[in-house]
């Protein structure tokens, strides 16, 4: 027998029949079902299979702990992989589907694997594929593993952000949450409530104890009422609390329309809200656990708790014939409204010796309690069939019974989650065999089943004293009974599952034991216990106790394993945010974007900024454009948008001192309207940033930097003169977007800059290579480099952001009768590489330090320090074998190398180890050949020395050269 629709009671709405869709098939429900409710209700026994062996699987909590109902839901551009069923609100026209069975749930081939248990254990994987190959096997592995499957459309759906704060947030709405919300709202201070289900109210929505003299339902109005009259406290429904982080932020995911028919969804989905509280009361409850027997996996063996929130909140049953297991009195309750519901209960197992009046209300209603016993092993195959039942002592099956469902409560896990998050140690109970809050290290408390008490009185008490800052007071727990631990090699070990969702059963747990993997967390990644998407909310004390009982080691001396945020699943959209698409990192276009769209570039996305990639012709890909641009500027005159260049003004009677510790090079002896080549370090003296920088005036300088690190340098400066240099008179601005800068190169920059029309002399001895001046051009106000990136003739003209098109499209018109070309940036970096100039980032790496780029006489001679310096002469720093910027040519005629590629000695009897790689490489479109910038061992002293470059198992043969290919004299510079 299956589920079965209760004919009344529960919180569903029967006048509201809702149609979706299973495996294909119309099935029904209620409005105020969940799918997994639903599904139950029409008789679904089968609802997933397990990650390894597709072991069918059924419904096992009724929460956000279920491990085993694991669903794809919709499809197309709307599916969403890996949700469970019991989250899920039912809604018109939902579609739903199982995942990791294939190619249905009734017959799913993957099921082989259980054939083949004995030979796939805990950690085969560690063992096995590694002969002959890994990559044989690796993509059959990659496609069977996982669960849903991605969406491969782009998300149609929105998502935001948003900030609150809180003078006291409330995390949970059962009986201690309300009550903590009540207490703090009573002291006017702003409270904020929060409750992951769509219903408030957690546990009084299944129980049936009265609270205070009331029914929990009366009782949970009457605090709503109450709540929902004050003006100082913000109710927040579909909201889960993931995440507790430091400085009391706690993060939720609150979900917006995802419980509405798609065609009625508007606005965002889901909304991650970033709270700020002074302080928090975590009335999160407790997850119960199930028993490890075998066939414990079974559809139709199910946690007691969930049953009783299936009866009594959606009026569903699991079973006709249900035996109950227990160790606690809780799965009592569950039986009681199960047989109230019209369910047969054909016994209760208890593992304690007595059970007090709980029994003895089980003896009214004439169902059959039998104490000291444990459920050994379940029958069936598709679904729970009966089971045996055997003496806690030693597991001698001692009474058979037929079942169609089997309730399981092993007792309860406080829900410590959020407490670990944020720093809190957990405490031992050996009453309850569960980990308990201890000591907070932030301003929280935990209150009710989260701190250990269950009973709904007291856990009212401990929620009205944390909301009014007082100390919860511990209740003493009735101690849970006993639980069957199997012993190292028991053959039906292999067959009680610890955790489900990733098939790890209490053999693998004693395997990890054997091979000596005893800590959790490594027991924890051997076995894969509590990895799966529930993270082991079921799993992970049951584990625990197993291994304490192999090892002999008490479970607080073992411990638990990192709890991580988020506690439960979230949407990486709701993460995202609206940073998706362009707004992930919005691009900043250069003062002449649109003239060189106009012309034809092809952008590419460089750091923050969309900039010209290149200018292809009719006809042309990448490599012949760039080829061409090359070409055109080395014979005639190009123009490139260098407006992203860093532009940072230093000004004051400190900063030519202040400049004098920031870089590699001396500043104090520039003249003004010069300009000087210089090197940034870190502190750790490594090289960071380069550029030219110019003195403007005796107490003014223009730093130039790269086009990504313009902000960063500019908050670099200010932290030194803020918080280490306090007594300098310096004043920092970045210009960057102030100023938009055309790069004019060529033999014939200077004709164009000329028919542009300016007031500077522009003549070679009026205007020296690594000179600056300031005029006008074009009409416009100008501040004017003559600096080259290209190894050519080359002026950088800076004209205020707003003439940058118009400076663009005049020098384009100016250099026509010159046969001016735009060109870009890969033009540029091409021929930067035929010069043998450095690239800071792409030409150094994390270690390079300005001895490795030539820069070591500057260093020895600068009597001055600098930022960084000391670093710089570590025993790291003068090692004989750094690896040093030199050039590489290659000795035959193939492609140019692979950026990447590793340098070694040529040995052609075996292959010996890295001595660097290759930083940059092209085909030089000027030279004709390939060339490579790298970074080799003791490069300097090594140049003339053959050299083997290996790549991805092909080697080929080069020679270590001077980096200057192009023009190494500077012959055309100075023209």
């Amino acid at each position: 027998m299956s589920g079965w629709r209760i004919a009344t009671g529960g919180r569903i709405d029967r006048s509201r029949p809702i149609q979706f869709s299973w495996e294909g098939k119309c099935l029904q429900g209620f409005a105020g079902d969940t799918l997994a409710s639903a599904l139950m209700a029409n008789g679904v026994s089968i609802i997933g299979r397990s990650f390894k062996y597709h072991r069918p699987r059924g419904l096992l909590a009724a929460g956000l702990e279920e491990p085993n109902a694991i669903v794809q839901l919709e499809a197309g551009a709307a599916t969403v992989p890996n949700i469970k069923a019991t989250q899920i609100e039912l809604y018109d026209g939902l579609v739903a589907n199982p995942v990791n069975a294939k190619p249905s749930l009734g017959f799913d081939l993957l099921a082989v694997n259980s054939v083949f248990k004995r030979f796939i254990p805990a950690a085969f994987y560690y063992k096995t594929f590694m002969w002959p190959n890994w990559h044989w096997f690796e993509p059959a592995i990659r496609k069977a593993a996982g669960l849903g499957e991605a969406p491969e459309e782009i998300d149609p759906d929105s998502y935001e952000h948003r900030f609150a704060h809180t003078d006291i947030l409330v995390v949970g709405s059962g009986a201690a949450g309300l009550a903590a919300a009540l207490a703090a709202a009573a002291s006017g201070e702003r409270v904020l409530l929060v409750e992951a289900e769509a219903e408030l109210g957690g546990g009084l929505l299944d129980d049936t104890a009265d609270v205070e003299g009331l029914t929990p339902l009366d009782w949970r109005d009457h605090a709503l009422a109450e709540l929902e009259a004050l003006s100082n406290v913000t109710i927040m429904t579909r909201s889960m609390a993931f995440g507790f982080y430091d400085h009391g932020l706690v993060a939720l995911c609150e979900r917006l329309t995802d419980h509405l028919a798609l065609a009625a969804r508007r606005g965002p989905r889901q909304r991650l809200w970033k709270v700020r509280a002074a302080r928090v009361v975590l009335a999160t409850g407790a997850f119960e656990r199930p028993i490890a027997f075998a066939g414990n996996d079974l559809p139709g063996v199910m946690l007691a708790s969930a049953a009783r929130t299936y009866a009594r909140r959606y009026a569903v049953a699991p079973g006709r014939r249900i035996l109950v297991a227990t160790n606690n009195d809780s799965a009592y309750a569950a039986a009681c409204d199960l047989h109230d519901a019209g369910a047969e209960i054909v016994a209760i197992v208890d593992s304690r010796a007595k059970s007090g009046e709980v029994a003895d209300a089980m003896n009214k209603r004439g169902i059959p309690v039998l104490m000291e016993a444990a459920p050994v092993k379940a029958r069936g195959r598709r679904r729970v069939r009966g089971a045996g039942v055997g003496r806690i002592a030693d597991r001698a099956i001692i009474q058979s019974f037929d079942c169609d469902t089997i309730l399981m409560s092993n007792g309860w896990n406080p829900v410590v989650h959020l407490h670990s998050q944020s720093g809190g140690s957990l405490a031992f109970n050996s009453s309850l065999e569960a980990f308990l809050p201890d000591k907070a290290v932030q301003p929280a408390v935990c209150a009710g089943a989260a701190a250990g008490i269950f009973d709904l009185d007291l856990a009212v008490a401990s929620g009205r004293a944390a909301g009014a800052g007082a100390a919860v007071r511990a209740s003493l727990p009735a101690a849970v009974g006993p639980t069957l631990h199997f012993a190292d090699g028991d053959a039906s070990a292999g067959k009680a599952w610890v955790d489900f969702q990733n098939d790890v059963t209490a053999a693998d747990v004693q395997l990890a034991a054997r091979e000596n993997f005893r800590s959790v967390e490594h027991l924890k990644r051997y076995t894969t216990l509590g990895m799966a998407s529930d993270q082991g909310k079921t799993s992970n004390v049951n584990g625990i106790q197993i291994l304490s009982s192999l090892i002999g080691k008490p479970p607080p001396a073992i411990g638990t394993t990192k709890f991580r945020p988020p506690f439960d699943p979230v949407t990486i959209g709701g993460f995202a945010g609206r940073a998706v698409g362009e707004n992930f990192m919005p691009l900043a276009h250069t003062a002449a974007h649109a003239a060189a769209l106009a012309a034809g570039a092809r952008m590419e996305n460089y750091g923050s900024w969309l900039r010209a990639a290149y200018f292809p012709g009719p006809g042309e890909d990448e490599d012949a454009a760039v080829a061409r641009e090359v070409r055109a500027v080395r014979a005639g005159v190009g123009l490139f948008d260098a407006s992203p260049l860093g532009k940072i003004e230093v000004k004051g009677p400190d900063a030519a001192e202040f400049l004098q510790r920031v870089y590699v090079n001396g500043v104090r002896n520039l003249k003004v309207g010069r300009c000087r080549y210089g090197l940034m370090l870190s502190e750790h003296g490594i090289v960071y940033d380069d550029g030219v920088f110019a003195r403007l005036a005796d107490d003014h300088f223009l730093v130039g930097t790269t086009s990504g690190h313009a902000a960063a340098i500019a908050d670099i400066f200010e932290e030194w003169l803020q918080c280490e240099w306090t007594g300098l008179d310096v004043l920092v601005e970045n210009v960057t977007t102030a100023w938009a800068v055309m790069n004019v190169a060529g033999p014939r920059a200077r004709d164009v800059i000329a028919a542009l029309g300016t007031d500077i002399d522009l003549s070679r001895d009026a205007f020296p290579h690594m000179a600056y001046r300031e005029g006008r051009i074009g009409g416009a106000p100008a501040r004017v480099q003559r600096v080259s990136f290209s190894g050519e003739l080359s002026y950088e003209v800076a004209v205020p952001w707003r003439y940058g098109r118009a400076l663009w499209n005049g020098t384009m018109h100016a250099g026509a009768a010159h046969g001016i070309t735009p060109f870009g940036l890969e033009a540029l970096m091409a021929m930067r590489i035929e010069k043998g100039f450095l690239h800071v980032g792409s030409d150094t790496d994390g270690t390079t330090m300005p001895q490795d780029v030539g820069f070591g006489g500057v260093v020895a001679k600068k009597p001055d320090d600098f930022i960084g310096r000391r670093s710089t002469m570590t025993p790291e720093g003068v090692r004989a074998d750094r690896r040093q910027f030199v050039g590489l040519e290659t000795l035959d005629d193939g492609a140019a190398f692979v950026p990447g590629a590793h340098v070694r000695v040529a040995m052609p009897a075996h292959a010996g180890p890295t001595q660097g790689w290759v930083t940059s490489s092209i085909r030089s479109p000027t030279l004709g050949r390939p060339l490579a910038l790298a970074l080799i061992e003791r490069g300097e002293a090594r140049i003339g020395e053959t050299v083997e470059v290996w790549d991805l198992g092909r080697a080929r043969q080069a020679r270590i050269v001077d980096p200057r290919f192009y023009d190494p004299e500077g012959v055309k510079l100075d023209v």
